[in-house]
């Protein structure tokens, strides 16, 4: 049957079994790179270093505003919650359930 009359799935399959060997005898005659010699890093340039005592006076310098302490009540909340997750994760009944095992597993 001609490609256009096939439904869906047999077209693509159709233009797989065609354009895939297409494909790879197009590839296969490309030139690949050099990748053999790698690079010699003693041939690359240094990085210069800069001081950073005048980045940080420039920077000082622009105007940031010291951070302000976050509010005693978000802190307060913050802290209650972290006590709550400091607790077991297990209640007690399945820690001592997991504990026992299976009956005759052993």
């Amino acid at each position: 049957r001609p490609l256009a009359r096939q439904t869906p799935r047999a077209y693509r399959r159709a233009m797989l079994r065609h354009v895939l060997p297409l494909l790879t005898l197009l590839t296969a005659c490309a030139d690949l790179p050099d990748i053999g010699r790698g690079i010699d890093a003693d041939a690359l340039p240094s990085a210069d270093l800069a001081p950073l005592g005048p980045i940080l006076a420039r920077a000082d310098g622009l105007g940031a505003s010291p951070v302000a302490a976050p509010p005693a009540g978000r802190v307060a909340a913050l802290r209650a919650r972290a006590a709550g997750l400091r607790g077991p994760v297990l209640p007690p009944a399945t820690r001592a359930r997991f504990a026992a095992g299976i009956p005759g597993a052993r």
